[in-house]
């Protein structure tokens, strides 16, 4: 088995490994087969031991290949089906990105990630709402909560969904571990291995990697400026017949975009005409200074599902977000999260409730809203100075969407700001079909550093 490995690139070894022994599998494995030692693996190419069993373990995890204890490691059975391979190809590519993403290098600029600097954070705050929950109730902390979640903060939810003309009951509400577990048990109980859905382009890349894991169909509608494009939109409904169409409306990840009212109603009018439910991704929903229409308030959630969440704003540690569904659908939806992890966790959600009954909240969420705003202008004129295009002039939120017309691949550019001391994600993992693309994601929140600047000014 040979593998390439290029020391200089910026990707990890590990990964370059892992993905050359895949490539190796799918274009020559047979079932059964046997592949090469650890020891053997590691002295033909220069790595590790245990560089070489975290790569064989990540495969053993992703179904390509099985491990014997005592006799080694072999081809999993049934691994060239080129749709199971091509799921998990997928999956793989999503992890492997997130994987690297998370991982402690140093004091490198995360310019590329999806949070806010640790030191935006309102620790004051944060540390008095810790000490108020368990000073109150600390008995309760480490008892499983209601299957619904926290009825405080589900009425507190209530009333903030209504400033964003959103009707719900509170019982309608269902609390999560942040929006990723939502969107997660939605696909569980709303889709089938084979199953096509619907998802922007470019968009969330840990979505298009939680529908491959589920064997589900993905396919991309393109998104502009002002949301989903509805002429492309509408070819695809009559073309696939999608169960589903997950869509992000305000300040959208990676673009910024924000849906405009007049393409909300007639993606409406298409989810009617061919029977589609929609899942509105809202998780960066208290980032905007001043509400725009979301989809659930213009339908009244009857074939919305409305995904919220706290872990961008306050911690993605103490997770919390939640599922706004019409009444038909959230008794399921509520057996799927009893049966996958029975609870959510009454100390994070008593935390939120706290900071949101005593204006905490509502003190931190203006200063991010000015915050932002002050970064995205600056990373605009940056981007201007160098020469950057920007997919759209986002009204907000975190996110820039780039290319620079002397770079044609997005990986050039991470290579170029991985030798920099910044990490960037490439573009084509933010795209459903991940062909190649010249855009690039920017977190405007770290601009500011002198490295982004340096980059932003010359990117080559």
């Amino acid at each position: 088995m040979q593998v390439k490995i290029d020391p200089r690139a910026v990707r990890p070894r590990v990964e370059q490994l892992t993905d050359g022994i895949r490539e190796w599998v799918s274009r020559h494995g047979a079932s059964g087969e046997r592949l090469p030692s650890i020891r053997r693996l590691s002295a033909t190419h220069g790595v590790s031991r245990n560089m070489v069993i975290e790569a064989y373990e990540r495969l053993v995890a992703l179904g390509w290949i099985v491990s014997r204890p005592g006799s080694g490691f072999y081809v999993a059975d049934g691994v060239v089906d080129e749709a199971e391979r091509g799921a998990r190809s997928g999956m793989a590519d999503v992890s492997d990105e997130m994987w690297s993403l998370f991982q402690e290098e140093g004091d490198s600029l995360r310019l590329g990630c999806g949070w806010l600097p640790t030191a935006w954070r309102d620790d004051d705050a944060f540390g008095h709402a810790l000490r108020q929950v368990t000073r109150r109730s600390s008995a309760g902390l480490f008892e499983y909560g209601t299957p619904l979640g926290l009825p405080e903060l589900r009425a507190l939810l209530q009333k903030r969904l209504r400033r964003l003309a959103i009707e719900v009951d509170a019982n309608q509400l269902m609390m999560t571990g942040g929006g990723s577990q939502a969107l997660d048990i939605i696909v569980r109980w709303l889709l089938r291995p084979g199953d096509t859905v619907l998802v922007e382009s470019p968009g969330y890349y840990n979505l298009f990697g939680l529908l491959h894991l589920h064997r589900v169909n993905v396919v991309g509608v393109r998104r502009t400026e002002d949301g989903p494009d509805p002429e492309h939109l509408e070819t695809l409904l009559e073309r696939h017949s999608p169960k589903l169409f997950f869509c992000h409306s305000v300040l959208h990840n990676p673009t910024g975009t924000t849906l405009s009212p007049e393409v909300a109603r007639r993606v409406l009018a298409l989810a009617e005409r061919h029977d589609l439910w929609i899942v509105e991704d809202d998780i960066y929903a208290d980032f905007q200074a001043a509400p725009t229409p979301r989809l659930a308030a213009l339908d009244g959630l009857r074939r919305v599902l409305y995904v919220g969440s706290f872990s961008k704003t306050l911690s993605c540690s103490l997770r919390v977000g939640f599922i706004a569904a019409p009444p038909a659908l959230l008794k399921p939806l509520v057996d799927v999260k009893m049966l996958s992890n029975i609870a959510t966790s009454p100390f994070a959600e008593q935390w939120v409730a706290t900071l949101l009954r005593n204006g905490s909240y509502r003190r931190l969420t203006d200063r991010l809203c000015q915050r932002l705003s002050r970064r995205m202008i600056t990373a605009l004129e940056l981007a201007h100075t160098g020469g950057w295009e920007p997919y759209a002039m986002p009204r907000g939120g975190m996110f820039l969407w780039a290319r620079h017309p002397d770079v044609a691949s997005s990986r050039e550019l991470v290579a170029s700001a991985g030798r920099r001391g910044i990490r960037l994600s490439p573009g084509d993992v933010f795209l459903p079909e991940a062909k190649e693309s010249p855009w690039i994601r920017l977190n405007v929140a770290y601009v500011d550093d002198a490295r982004a600047r340096a980059f932003l000014g010359d990117p080559r």
